[in-house]
């Protein structure tokens, strides 16, 4: 009974705000996510749950930008009288970018940065009756805090968790940069025998000094007693000490790793020495492990050769920004050790402290870095905030033993500044090194155990005449052969580069990617299709140079999962489809080729079965269209089967097996078998008629993409579209012009413009350009035809982006396009001025209804005023 009463009061303070504080090992802790209200600076107040930013719809809109200014939060914080004499605390997990933190309206403490915690005492501002908390969020542009630019979405608000800790006055310091005031490290380890060093900070915020004992207790997975030590100090009033706790009597540790990621427990107390009661408590992970970095034979791990194949890692989700919930960001780690990745390369920002425990527990080695990126400000204020950035990036996650590394620039050349001046150009880049070289040799001082990391793009030549080739201890290369510039092959050529001139310095190639929006498909894939098809070439090309090469330590993909990036247009604007998984976590045919190349198990997955629901046009009168398939494994073999009929045994290439699948109209059957294994699926197939006048396939719609060699699959509305063709007598097809090309020479595919007013960008991206007639040869009846437009050249001209290496931007040369657009000899859309009558790259669509007769189809005529006429799309469905 008194149970169920002391359940019933917990409920009771849950429900009304307080806070009830139980003794527990000393201290005690719990979330502050829920009773929020917010608003925006002079904005109407809601009530919010946190994680929660106030960017998570604006940056996904037509419109330009989003908020970055002030966001308000408040919440009520009732205690009772057990917490009085307490030492109590607020620990922000992430708060963007710039933080105040109010109590009764008095402030508390402030903090820059958008990446790393936090703890606030506020002990002395409360009255313990009626407590108000305030935060004051801005993630406006300053330019004395990193990032300035980059290609990811600076995301306002409170969007980590936030925890109330109520500790003794003698406790574990709170002071140190964020971190709970506790530092392990291993100074010996072998497969025979292990060393641990535990420094403990320990505040006494007491009147009075006080004697204590430290305990360290080292515990085993299964919770056995390894090694303690105790330790008597007497810590003065008010005042701070470092406690030293060498153990050096671990015998026979089990060793951490990716294949057996073994984690100790390290226990460290603060005990009373004379009612033996515990005081503090702090409990970390321990992993005994140790690693190297050779420049000639790539990376070792507990002296066993290890190459790093993983991913980088942004920390926002669809339709969340980045207050994503911590069940979804372990899964992203879960969905990583499950491609069979060993590493994770913490991108471009501390994240929230769920990552790095996963790593630790699932065996994912990790790099972790700042966000310095693209470009610096000459200031001492920026310099003394990265500074602050790496102190607390590296003490608040010094104990993860999944951790080898700390960086702290990506691409610091790219935006480069002064171009037309290069005496100032040079004072610089002179900064440049400079902020470099104090970052690195902070880094060094702060934690001699790990490896020092400094990303850099492929711009080989600028990066070593800088001199930032020469600070790092490990150098990152992020590089995009085949996609921002020159063609897949020049990748294996720039890792061979770096191991003849730099021969005595390990590196890793941090990024590399292509983008593979999964709405799309090509048969013939090229570079800017956006196809998924064209990502699995590029991913081959790439992993085949990095596993042939004992020099090179390891590769990163970008990105684990596609992300938002206001300011990108492309297909899928304001998102970065480079993700080997989509920004809702479903994994793209990229995925599964990394788990052909990956894993260790035997592993055979029909990758094309991403693509359910296909179209296509029948192979001349037979009641099929033949289509390729793609299986992804790491056997030797398999053989397919459609419909319980064999199509053969392949033999795999690079992982990846094809077949020419002869798909019949409906429900296709698809099922692989190598030995053992198996994987099936199935394809719905929308089968085109070769000619109209096919009575054995009935026309239903038919959905084309003009001057368009790949396919689109609208999942909103269930309609597939395909890539044209030239006119066929007694089909289909459009007469005159070419594809639309651009004009500047970097995209050789389309548009990558935003088209405004629809979700559908690919659609609108492509054209004809200088049309004269399109054509459909159907029989008689009544028809539904929609013709789709958008003005591709001219409108805003916007920055391009600094990525696309090989960009040689040219502004549009505007050309007045005024045409006539016709059906069946009768007008349609006179005078067409799809600038003047729509807006630059706005999505038209113009359907009406047709009746065909006397054997005439449909004739749509395109009459040129000024310009060339286009059409972008057409659409067509038979009514009855």
């Amino acid at each position: 009974m008194l149970k169920a009463k002391s359940l019933l009061l917990l409920f009771i303070a849950a429900a009304t705000g307080l806070t009830s504080f139980a003794q527990d090992a000393g201290r005690k802790t719990i979330s502050l996510n829920d009773q929020w209200e917010f608003n925006k600076e002079n904005g109407p107040v809601e009530k919010v749950t946190i994680p929660h930013t106030w960017n998570d719809k604006d940056v996904l809109d037509d419109a330009a930008g989003y908020y970055r200014g002030m966001g308000i939060y408040k919440r009520k914080l009732k205690l009772d009288e057990t917490a009085k004499g307490k030492n109590i605390f607020l620990i922000f997990n992430g708060v963007a970018q710039e933080a105040e933190v109010l109590v009764n309206g008095k402030s508390a403490a402030k903090h820059i940065g958008s990446y790393t915690h936090f703890i606030v005492p506020i002990s002395p501002y409360l009255n313990y009756k009626d407590d108000v908390i305030e935060v004051r969020a801005n993630n406006r542009f300053n330019e004395d805090i990193p990032p300035l630019t980059a290609d990811f979405t600076f995301f306002g608000g409170l969007y980590r968790n936030v925890t109330l800790l109520i500790t003794n006055p003698v406790h574990f310091s709170q002071k140190e940069n964020g971190s709970n005031g506790i530092f392990i490290t291993t100074p010996q380890v072998s497969a025979s025998t292990a060393s641990v060093q535990v420094k403990s900070s320990i505040d006494n915020a007491s009147a009075v000094n006080k004697k204590v004992q430290v305990i360290t207790t080292i515990f085993d997975a299964k919770g056995n007693t390894i090694s303690n030590q105790t330790t008597a100090v007497n810590i003065n009033k008010g005042g701070n000490m470092v406690v030293i706790q060498d153990i050096k009597s671990v015998q026979k540790p089990q060793l951490w790793s990716p294949e057996n990621p073994y984690l100790y427990r390290v226990v460290t107390k603060i005990i009373d020495p004379k009612t033996k009661s515990v005081i503090d408590q702090v409990s970390n992970p321990l992993g005994f492990r140790w690693f190297k970095f050779d420049a000639e034979k790539g990376f070792f791990l507990n002296d066993k050769a290890v190459k790093i194949i993983g991913a980088s890692r942004h920390q926002d989700y669809e339709n969340r920004g980045n207050a994503t919930p911590d069940a979804l960001q372990i899964r992203d780690i879960e969905l990583l050790k499950a491609m069979g990745g060993n590493f994770l390369r913490v991108a471009h920002y501390p994240q929230d402290p769920q990552i790095l425990e996963a790593c630790d527990r699932l065996g994912i080695l990790a790099s972790v870095e700042i966000p310095v990126v693209n470009t610096i400000t000459e200031s001492e204020a920026f310099t003394n905030n990265c500074l602050n950035m790496q102190t607390e990036m590296i003490k608040q996650n010094f104990n993860h033993p999944s951790i080898i590394i700390w960086a702290y620039m990506n691409e610091i050349l790219l935006r480069l500044k002064f171009s037309n001046d290069k005496p100032r150009q040079q004072i610089y880049f002179d900064h440049v090194r400079q902020l470099a070289q104090k970052l690195d040799s902070l880094t060094r001082k702060q934690d001699p155990s790990r490896y020092t990391l400094l990303v850099n793009h492929g711009a080989w030549d600028i990066y070593n005449k800088v001199g930032l080739t020469k600070i790092p201890m490990i150098v990152g290369w992020n590089l995009y052969s085949g996609w921002y510039s020159g063609v897949p092959e020049d990748f294996g050529k720039f890792l061979d580069r770096h191991h003849k001139e730099l021969p005595n310095t390990p590196f890793m190639v941090t990024e590399y990617g292509a983008d593979a929006d999964p709405r799309i498909r090509s048969f013939s894939p090229i570079r800017f299709d956006k196809s998924v098809e064209y990502g699995i070439k590029f991913n081959q090309v790439y992993l085949n140079a990095m596993l042939s090469r004992p020099f090179v330590a390891g590769g990163e993909a970008w990105n684990l999962a596609d992300f938002n990036s206001e300011t990108r247009e492309e297909t899928m604007p304001h998102i970065n489809n480079k993700g080997l998984l989509t920004i809702g976590r479903e994994p793209k045919d990229t995925y599964f080729l990394y788990q052909a190349y990956l894993l260790g198990k035997p592993y055979l997955k029909i990758t094309s079965a991403q693509w359910k629901d296909r179209t296509g046009t029948a192979d001349s009168a037979a009641l099929t269209s033949t289509q390729p398939v793609q299986v992804a494994t790491n056997q030797k073999s398999a053989e397919l089967f459609v419909n319980g009929k064999s199509l053969g045994v392949k033999d795999a290439v690079d992982h990846i097996m094809d077949w020419q699948v002869p798909f019949v109209n409906g429900k296709n059957q698809l099922r692989v078998v190598s030995g053992d294994q198996s994987d099936q699926a199935d394809i719905n197939f929308q089968l085109q008629p070769f000619k109209f006048n096919d009575a054995n396939i009935p026309f239903k719609n038919i959905n084309i993409l003009l001057g368009s060699k790949r396919f689109y699959i609208d999942e909103k509305e269930h309609q597939l579209w395909m890539p044209d063709q030239p006119y066929k007598a007694g089909a289909w097809g459009w007469i005159g012009g070419d594809p639309y090309k651009g004009t500047n020479n970097r995209i050789t595919y389309g548009s990558d413009k935003n088209i405004l007013g629809t979700d559908n960008d690919p659609v609108f991206q492509t054209q004809q350009v200088g049309i004269k007639q399109f054509k459909f040869d159907v029989p008689d009846g009544e028809y539904e035809l929609a013709l789709y437009f958008a003005e591709l050249v001219g409108g805003e001209t916007k920055e391009a982006l600094a990525y696309n290496l090989d960009n040689n931007h040219k502004k549009e040369v505007e050309e007045q396009r005024i045409f006539d657009v016709s059906i069946n000899g009768t007008a349609f859309l006179p005078k067409l001025n799809l600038a003047a009558d729509f807006g630059y790259t706005t999505a038209v669509k113009k359907t009406t209804r047709i009746t065909v007769q006397n054997g005439k189809g449909i004739s749509i005529d395109f009459n040129a005023i000024e310009g060339k006429p286009v059409l972008n799309a057409v659409q067509l469905r038979k009514i009855y």
